[in-house]
């Protein structure tokens, strides 16, 4: 789920000295220089180097530029990139729509050879989660531009989120070998975990941090081998890594998220709500969000979680009415805190659009809480097809097989998933536990 809500706009986003140097006002500067340098173009390069600290002040910049420029179709690129990732960094939806306003104006500027805009629809369809319509979008980019990192970057995202690994892996290879750089990096190191090769991943992401400079760079990666080590359960590797990722970004939020979880892990579930409540008061994420609650029903507070799910659904809500498809999240929390008929609905009418091992598990996920344990099996043993190695995975599996009187299997599931990750979560562990015990395991 983490994945999903972060997809395509993590990373590979940075916005830099290229575009202030490009456009921004020097504070001694006189009315016609001002005006020159707002008229001066924005230059490509600037629409891949997003950089968080400085976003609000750029998406500014720009648009005191278009003002002066109206027809810089480069420009307008550049402006509907930036507010994707504002939707990303403000928890904010709304500003997609005005991503696909400003990208719509620049092709209608530059029609032809226009790959930037092209691939800025392609991040907003893949951060709107239509990911076909992103991996069209990328594709017609790429006939334009082959080496566009961006481009790039959403096709291999489109491809692993439609369930097209070897075609991603490809993908990743292609533009590794005429594109490298951490955008790359990072996701061939994803579509390793997902092959279940983990030590692979870590050795690209090792990679990737050697040739990181920027601290929103160093950040992400410090974060995924983080993320990496947490699904291996080695806390100490996985505390050190978001720290290392916080000591660049001292707000990441995706390294405050595992240092929560690392805190929770090692019994502090006080100092983990604290981080969380910190979190979602600034990036009320159903991702940030849903943990949280889960927190509060470790600790026995069912009131305070149902406060957090009640702003899930209304997040969701807000996503929905501005074009996102959240069917993907809506299965995995309805299943487990809502409505779970709607849950199964929602896992349906995402596989219809997609045949991800993410939408397998959440598939026989709704299927289990809604009786249909024999449909959830099938489902369940297709999300292992990879060979992907992932705790909640194993723990699905495991209740299912339970639930089907498959006491052996159920075992070997329930003992993988505590194996793999023994803190994978602070409420659901305590139910895996008890279930491993009520097959014959060893809890």
């Amino acid at each position: 789920m983490r994945r999903a809500l972060t997809i395509v706009v993590t990373g590979a986003l940075t916005i830099g000295l290229v575009l202030g140097a490009a456009v921004a006002l020097s504070p001694r500067s006189s009315p016609r220089a001002a005006r020159e340098r707002a008229a001066a173009p924005v230059p490509s390069a600037a629409a891949d180097r997003l950089s968080t600290a400085s976003l609000s002040a750029a998406i500014a910049t720009l648009q005191s530029h278009l003002r002066v420029q109206p027809r810089d179709a480069a420009g307008w690129a550049t402006l509907g990139v930036a507010y994707v990732e504002q939707a990303r960094l403000s928890a904010d939806p709304t500003y997609y729509p005005k991503a696909e306003g400003v990208l719509d104006r620049s092709l209608r500027l530059a029609r032809n050879d226009n790959d930037a805009a092209l691939a800025g629809l392609g991040a907003l369809a893949a951060a709107r989660h239509d990911f076909a319509t992103a991996l069209r979008l990328a594709d017609r980019a790429l006939a334009v531009n082959p080496y566009g990192t961006r481009a790039n970057a959403v096709r291999i995202d489109a491809l692993v989120e439609l369930g097209r690994y070897t075609d991603a892996m490809a993908a990743a290879r292609r533009a590794d070998a005429t594109q490298p750089g951490i955008p790359i990096f990072t996701r061939v190191a994803y579509v390793f975990e997902l092959q279940g090769r983990p030590a692979g991943a870590a050795r690209v992401l090792e990679r990737a941090m050697a040739s990181a400079t920027d601290p929103g760079d160093i950040a992400y990666v410090a974060t995924q081998l983080g993320e990496l080590a947490w699904s291996g359960g080695d806390l100490t590797t996985a505390w050190r890594r978001f720290g290392a990722a916080l000591r660049a970004d001292p707000g990441y939020p995706p390294a405050l998220d595992g240092r929560a979880r690392v805190l929770a892990a090692r019994g502090d579930l006080a100092g983990a709500t604290r981080e969380r409540e910190s979190l979602v008061s600034r990036l009320p994420l159903p991702a940030y969000l849903t943990p949280l609650g889960e927190l509060d029903e470790a600790q026995g507070r069912p009131d305070k979680a149902q406060e957090q799910y009640d702003v899930v659904d209304a997040s969701v809500r807000t996503a929905q009415a501005n074009g996102v498809t959240t069917d993907l999240e809506t299965a995995l929390f309805g299943a487990d805190h809502g409505d779970r008929p709607a849950a199964l609905r929602a896992a349906l009418a995402e596989r219809a659009r997609r045949d991800s091992i993410h939408v397998d598990d959440a598939l026989a996920w709704a299927l289990h809480v809604n009786g249909r344990d024999r449909e959830a099996l099938t489902q369940a043993r297709h999300a292992a097809r990879t060979g992907y190695r992932n705790a909640l995975f194993f723990y699905h599996r495991g209740m299912i097989e339970k639930a089907l009187g498959l006491r052996a299997d159920a075992r070997h599931s329930l003992a993988a998933a505590l194996d793999l990750n023994p803190y994978f979560s602070p409420l659901l562990v305590p139910r895996a536990r008890a279930a491993l015990a009520a097959v014959g395991g060893r809890p």
